[in-house]
């Protein structure tokens, strides 16, 4: 006998008993967004190569390390997306959604890297994003900014920490990249010799090393806000009042960095410390030259990406979020009772669309199929014996309660069924 096939490492089954948390996340993102006047973009996972090279950075951990990369059999170099935005940008060019009116779009999807697998992060992964094309100043950033408060707000989630900082302009970015490399390469004997790689590659991303030894040494790297002019230092003073005026909470962190090239200006990310050390859920920033680099004429954008596994794993700690009840199982024995039951069920659904019923299905005695609809946890079992089915009527039993049971004609179970679910 043949053993059972696995799934891949760090690719994931999502399971019924998990399913209420990701819809009660998706249904009230999509809310959100929608409010806010962005509209849903369903785009490819697998891309040609080039446009997560081009936009993202050939020195950065995700396409250096990280990326499922292969050629199809025309040797045309694909991958599988790691990240949203890029291959956003790539359609909104394709499709001429850009260079109109402000452009608002929100996505969601499987993403995949090829990390090793831990409690929050794994290979195939979900996101939900929103991306504002066409707007350069901080008031764009500001209403991404809002947008996200908006939504933790809605699905109850308490302990976010917004951190802010910014990257400046391209050549501001730049110069203090040179500065920071010149800077961390006196320490080589300091560092492991994957930090001393990323020094010489990206050294941006040594400032997001949770090595204690490395902390230790960046207390005294230089900080990019030292490198910043007068208009980059005026937008983000800008979006800090903006935020002021909000009422929403946020700390400056001079240190915090995007991992993605494209990014510049503001960067952000919400993180909790509920999670362990995977404890961003959202992040996100400006990325004002990612149209151009993408081949397109130039259009400021500002976006954030969210992950969705981290979400559920806070919104699992949430007792309100349940999975929607089970209203009724319906119990059939004897001459016809399949067929009525499938009439009758049919029927129900047809006029009550929010209704969550279960048909006894492989037949059964009536002790088997009460056992059956307690587990369910329906509550409310509708019976068709003998004579419910001679008789044109339902037996009503509640399986949850005191309540005496009843009888009443079919046709008029629409009606009952309905006013029962409005008194839950």
């Amino acid at each position: 006998m043949n053993k059972p096939i696995r799934s891949i490492r760090g690719m994931n089954d999502i399971l019924p008993v998990d399913m209420h948390y990701w819809q009660a996340l998706e249904s009230t993102a999509q809310q959100v967004f929608s409010a806010h006047g962005y509209r849903q973009i369903r785009i490819p996972v697998l891309e040609k190569t080039e446009v997560f090279t081009r936009a993202i950075g050939a020195a950065t951990d995700v396409v250096a390390k990280e990326m499922y990369s292969f050629g199809d059999r025309n040797n045309q170099s694909l991958s599988l997306r790691p990240e949203g935005t890029a291959g956003i940008v790539r359609a909104a060019l394709q499709n001429g959604l850009l260079y109109g009116p402000v452009t608002r779009l929100w996505y969601g999807g499987p993403m995949f890297r090829y990390e090793r697998p831990q409690k929050g992060r794994s290979r195939q992964f979900h996101q939900l994003g929103v991306e504002l094309f066409g707007a350069p100043g901080a008031d764009a950033d500001a209403e991404i900014l809002s947008l996200g408060t908006q939504l933790w707000n809605r699905l109850g989630l308490k302990n976010l920490r917004l951190e802010l900082n910014t990257l400046g302009n391209s050549e501001e970015r730049a110069s203090y990249r040179d500065d920071l490399q010149f800077f961390l390469r006196g320490h080589r004997g300091t560092f492991n010799d994957d930090t001393n790689e990323r020094v010489e590659r990206n050294p941006l991303r040594v400032l997001d090393s949770k090595d204690p030894q490395v902390r230790a040494v960046l207390e005294d790297a230089p900080l990019l806000g030292d490198h910043l002019g007068e208009a980059s230092r005026a937008h983000f003073q800008q979006l800090k009042s903006y935020l002021d005026q909000l009422g929403i909470e946020y700390f400056e962190n001079p240190k915090l960095v995007r991992g993605l090239d494209y990014y510049c200006h503001t960067v952000f990310e919400w993180s909790t410390g509920d999670l362990g050390a995977q404890g961003t859920v959202c992040a996100g920033g400006r990325y004002d030259n990612l149209v151009e680099l993408q081949g397109g004429r130039p259009s400021p954008g500002i976006g954030f990406a969210m992950g969705e596994e981290r979400l559920v794993e806070l919104l699992s700690q949430n007792d309100d979020i349940v999975p929607p009840p089970v209203h009724a199982y319906l119990v059939g024995v004897g001459k016809d009772s399949a067929e009525t039951a499938l009439k009758l069920a049919y029927d129900l659904r047809a006029g009550i669309p929010e209704l969550q019923l279960l048909n006894n299905v492989n037949g059964g005695s009536f002790k088997a199929q009460f056992k059956r609809a307690d587990r369910s946890g329906a509550r409310l079992a509708l019976v068709l014996g003998e004579d419910e089915i001679s008789t044109g009527r339902v037996t009503i039993k509640y399986l949850r309660g005191e309540n005496e049971q009843l009888s009443i004609d079919r046709d008029k179970l629409v009606g009952w069924m309905q006013d029962f679910i409005e008194r839950l």
